[in-house]
């Protein structure tokens, strides 16, 4: 019996659109799932729509930083990083250094050991997070592709602006408005690509409980054009 080919097909006729024809399109993991999972990741309470944890979480070091913020000290970038290297990574030093090593070691291994320690008393997250949650932010940790090392140089996301900005203008303007000024509540996104290991998680996995669209199922280079366009052309105040 032949397969039906019209799903791949629809997935062949998306990547050409983008100028994807030639680039691999991951069919392996639910990128829905590892989008969600990015966003548990960035600030799990907030997607969940929980209040933020009242105790700081207790594998936080005593003595970094954010010791006295649980808000942010039990954001699973805190400690691993947006790269997800953790202390060998992005946050080998500064404010948000805490010794705590990455998560990439995990990466291309098994979801369900993820899991395991996520609900281990250390992690505690077995009473504050769903099975569905577990299984997307398990599959973040290991399908997820998080190290934007390629797609920086001198602190800065690089990226071919034009073709950026024909995504910006199709996807993102929608809601961020021309010159990126919208919604009014937030700064202006010319302002925020300083991290930009931030961004890039940010773009390809949408901002937690927000009607944001993420990126991730197209090829991480279409984020970084977007954030290179944004970095170029867009107005920082």
């Amino acid at each position: 019996m032949m397969k039906n080919t019209q799903p791949l097909a629809r997935v062949a006729l998306l990547a050409a659109a983008f100028g994807l024809a030639t680039a691999p399109f991951a069919l392996a993991a639910d990128e829905g799932s590892v989008a969600r999972g990015g966003r548990l990741y960035d600030k799990w309470y907030k997607e969940t729509n929980q209040e933020a944890p009242k105790e700081a979480h207790p594998l936080y070091p005593k003595d970094a930083s954010y010791a006295e913020k649980p808000n942010a000290n039990w954001r699973c970038k805190e400690c691993h990083g947006w790269d997800g290297k953790g202390a060998d990574g992005a946050y080998s030093s500064g404010k948000h250094f805490t010794g705590i090593k990455g998560i990439n070691g995990m990466q291309g291994g098994d979801p369900a050991a993820v899991v395991a320690v996520l609900t281990a008393p250390a992690h505690g997250f077995g009473d504050l997070l769903s099975d569905v949650d577990l299984t997307d932010l398990a599959n973040f940790v290991v399908h997820g592709d998080y190290g934007y090392d390629a797609y920086v140089a001198d602190g800065k996301i690089v990226g071919d602006a034009e073709n950026g900005g024909q995504v910006y203008r199709t996807v993102c303007a929608n809601c961020h408005g021309a010159e990126g000024k919208l919604p009014k509540e937030m700064p202006p996104l010319g302002s925020l690509v300083g991290n930009p290991y931030e961004v890039m998680h940010k773009v390809l996995n949408g901002q937690p409980h927000e009607a944001m669209p993420a990126l991730r199922a197209f090829d991480h280079q279409i984020a970084a054009d977007v954030i290179a366009y944004i970095g170029a052309e867009l107005p920082a105040e």
